[in-house]
Parts: C-alpha cells; structure tokens; sequence
C-alpha cells in the first residue's frame, strides 16, 4: 500500500513545474512593476524579496487621474501546458481581491484573467488554466477561455475601483 501511494506522488511531483520559488537568495529582477502612471494615475506599487524570503508586492491605488491599478508581471520561458493544468499559487494576502493573469505570448494585447480573494493567512490557491478567461483592459473578450498549450507570463493585479494600500507576500507558483 505504501509502494502505491509513494508511486502516485512521484507522478504529482514529476508532473509539476516551478514557475517560481521564492527564497532568500531569489533573483527577482525579472519581476516588473506596472503602476497606473503608464495612464497618468497616481498608485504605487514595489516588489521586493522579503528577509524571509517571500516575494512582497506591495503598495497603494489610488483613483487619482483616473488612476486605479498597480500590478507586477514576471515573464519567463515558454513552459508547455495542457487543458488539465492548474496553475498552484501559495501566497498570503491582505483580505483583498487579486488577479491573477497569464499569457501565452507576452506580446499579445490581451491576457487570460482569474480573481482570487486572499484570507489574511498562508493559503494555496489552485487555478485551473481552462477556467482563465481573456481580457483587455477590463473587459472580457469575446474568445474562448485558455486552451493555448504554453504560457510564458503571470501577472498579480490589484484594481479594486477603490483607493486602498495592499500587501500580497508569494512564496512559490507551480504547474500542475
């Protein structure tokens, strides 16, 4: 019975990808802050690696100038998906609404979009690829969700039509 259960982690953990694993010696330059200002707003945001090392977004939006986003995007090689995969995010937030978004090519316009809503602890987050659906500056496309069979982009967005400060701490972002 133990042989089963040991083969059947192996196939969970062989069939996983790390996108991202966050530690105290962990090389964030690749992760890019995109505040409202690229649109005249007035948010701030930062991302820098914690001395526990957690990645921590954090910041304030505000809606001045018709202002109202802050969000950090990290780009890296292409990794190959298919209908089944999630995306498992452990994270620990603020209380507040988040997106989570993907792309399969990070020069496409429009990315595949899910909110979450983080709970003040350490949760993991499980987000299927399918369940993703496209938009373009706030609007949802008229595509079919992601059914692409690689992603080469996440961005964690906060833009909660509401002046707010935020913290988002991430510890690591798998494929499964």
């Amino acid at each position: 019975m133990n042989y089963f259960f040991g083969i059947i982690i192996l196939t969970i953990l062989a069939n996983s990808q790390m996108i991202f694993d966050f530690n105290k010696k962990s090389d964030i330059k690749a992760w890019k802050i995109i505040n409202d200002g690229v649109m005249g707003g007035m948010s701030s945001g930062s991302f820098k690696l914690s001395p526990d090392g957690h990645g921590v977004f954090e910041g304030k939006v505000s809606l001045e100038n018709n202002g109202g986003f802050s969000m950090v995007r990290y780009t890296f090689e292409k990794m190959k998906v298919n209908k089944d995969n999630k995306i498992i995010i452990k994270l620990k937030g603020d209380g507040k609404n988040y997106e989570v978004r993907i792309k399969d090519n990070s020069s496409n316009y429009y990315s595949y979009i899910r909110s979450i809503t983080t709970s003040g602890e350490w949760q993991e987050i499980e987000i299927p690829l399918k369940d993703m659906y496209p938009s373009y500056r706030g609007r949802k496309l008229d595509l079919p969700n992601f059914s692409k069979n690689h992603i080469e982009e996440i961005v964690f967005l906060i833009g909660n039509k509401k002046p707010e400060n935020f913290k988002l701490l991430l510890d690591k972002i798998e494929l499964n």
